[in-house]
């Protein structure tokens, strides 16, 4: 039995669900591809546009496969005020991409978050795991540079 159709099981109505299902669905996946959102309209005999609907309100749920390292550039007020917008435009022009996209070698996903919670670091991003603060243009280029 697939891992889907087991998520399937553990929800066998939609009513009230759907945003369960989606969480779980992304849980195993990383994000929602259209043939697993398909498969949810299929299964559940609702519309794709209803899926769709519930999955681009919210922005926890991800639409592109992620890349292999996750940044989240925070835009809280500690990090906007100490210029979290230059630093998203030095990782958007440095990755010649824009947020919430991947690179096109699946390296590198971009995201603009709200608050990391490290304002005594402002500017902050998180790469993966792993906080990085007190950042300017050049301090970020190196860290990229240096991942792997």
């Amino acid at each position: 039995m697939s891992k889907l159709n087991t998520i399937f099981q553990k929800y066998p109505n939609i009513e009230g669900s759907l945003i369960a299902i989606l969480q779980d669905i992304q849980e195993l996946y990383s994000y929602l591809s259209e043939d697993v959102l398909t498969q949810i309209a299929e299964h559940y005999k609702i519309s794709l546009s209803e899926i769709y609907g519930v999955a681009t309100f919210y922005s926890q749920f991800k639409l592109n496969k992620p890349g292999k390292h996750q940044i989240k550039v925070c835009h809280g007020t500690a990090c906007h005020i100490n210029g979290a917008v230059s630093i998203s435009e030095t990782i958007e022009d440095f990755l010649h991409i824009k947020n919430k996209e991947t690179t096109p070698d699946g390296k590198f996903s971009l995201e603009k978050v709200a608050c990391l919670g490290c304002c005594s670091l402002a500017p902050v991003v998180m790469i993966d795991e792993k906080v990085h603060g007190n950042l300017d243009a050049k301090k970020i280029k190196k860290i990229l540079k240096e991942i792997e």
